[in-house]
């Protein structure tokens, strides 16, 4: 889909960075917003700005100040600690979580 904004041009050089691409920054602004509200996946968002890897889009997402560790995520490995605690067998919990991260 291709979109078309119009910016006057003193807002243009107001609301992006020294440098930066306007168009760019307008995908960006609108991919990490729509992450942010979890509307998009990581792997989306990736492909959305061309990321090649989920280091890079860690980089990017910290330079952008977004941190996607919520208090549900904490929860959420706290309840898989516990289980692998009182669990003997381990490794059919470990393929799990690690099923259930890739579809993050």
């Amino acid at each position: 889909m291709r979109i078309a904004l119009e910016i006057p041009d003193d807002l243009a050089a107001t609301i992006t960075a020294s440098g930066k691409d306007p168009s760019r920054a307008a995908l960006e602004a609108i991919g990490l917003e729509a992450y942010r509200e979890r509307r998009i996946t990581g792997f989306q968002l990736r492909t959305l700005l061309g990321i090649s890897s989920r280091y890079e889009l860690d980089g990017f997402l910290k330079e952008h100040r977004v941190y996607d560790y919520t208090a549900e995520d904490f929860e959420t490995d706290l309840t898989g600690i516990r289980e692998l605690r009182e669990s003997p067998d381990v490794e059919r919990l470990v393929r799990r979580r690690i099923a259930a991260e890739s579809l993050r």
